[in-house]
């Protein structure tokens, strides 16, 4: 006699909410992917129009003002760099806290999450007397060191989430069979660890892709990423929409589609562990 499942189904109203709060999620993306292709008189008419003769106008625009392909490297180069470097960073640090923790493991945990909820704007000063002194103004090697440090706290607390999932007698068993540290950490627990990895290193490059305020600040044209792209097509004659627009499509479009070839990725490795 098999035993009644205990699993109920879920009412009806929540895969509509589900629905609703996703279209309004992609509403925006989708307005202003429709707005790119209006003229300007267009985009700010009212009441908006929702039928018009799409032209291509703003992105030629777009493209011939601006060296669209240099913000993409720097943005490209930046963002993947500085999550290489974090990873490299926060994956023995992780390791060393999850499986060798002391007692001041995890005040030190919270102390680096804290560093996060400081305003940035409370360090720009002295953050931009120290990059000047160090010529890393308006460079891609200075963006990749702030974005590897602002993001390594967020890093490295996820891989601790991570590898405390690991069952721990799987090292031991390493240990017994002669594995030092390094050969536990690489030949053991980073294979073990991939979706978890994945989803670390996906996040962190969303991250420093979407990051505007270094770089608008410590950047001005030759090391600039796409955020600041986006922000050169402000002008004290007022904002373009339908350039704006063209531009904010261009900059979000790659990293858009990496988050969508990515997803089962990255699924797996925000559920890892989750099941015993």
């Amino acid at each position: 006699m098999s035993m009644p499942s205990t699993f109920q189904k879920p009412p009806r109203w929540i895969p509509v909410l589900a629905w609703v709060i996703a279209i309004l999620i992609f509403f925006p993306i989708f307005w202003m992917a429709l707005t790119s292709f209006k003229t300007e008189t267009e985009a700010i008419s009212t009441p908006p129009s929702l039928f018009f003769v799409p032209t291509m106008e703003n992105y030629t625009d777009v493209i011939d003002r601006s060296n669209y392909a240099r913000f993409v490297w720097n943005s490209i180069a930046v963002s993947f760099g500085s999550t290489l470097l974090a990873l490299a960073f926060a994956i023995p640090a992780a390791y060393a806290m999850a499986f060798f923790p002391t007692k001041r493991t995890p005040s030190t945990l919270l102390w680096m999450l804290s560093t996060k909820m400081m305003p940035p704007v409370g360090v720009l000063i002295p953050m931009y007397l120290l990059f000047k002194t160090l010529g890393l103004l308006d460079t891609v090697t200075g963006l990749l060191i702030i974005y590897t440090l602002i993001n390594l706290p967020i890093v490295v607390w996820m891989l601790y989430t991570y590898f405390k999932d690991v069952p721990g007698e799987i090292l031991e068993a390493g240990r017994v069979d002669g594995a030092n540290p390094m050969q536990e950490l690489f030949l053991l627990l980073l294979p073990l660890a991939v979706p978890g990895i994945a989803s670390t290193g996906l996040l962190s490059v969303i991250l420093s892709w979407n990051e505007a305020f270094w770089s608008l600040n410590l950047t001005s044209s030759q090391g600039a990423p796409l955020t600041a792209f986006i922000a050169s097509f402000s002008s004290p004659q007022g904002l373009f929409w339908a350039k704006l627009s063209a531009a904010s499509l261009m900059a979000i479009a790659p990293i858009l589609v990496v988050g969508w070839m990515s997803q089962r990725q990255l699924v797996s490795g925000l559920t890892f562990g989750a099941v015993k």
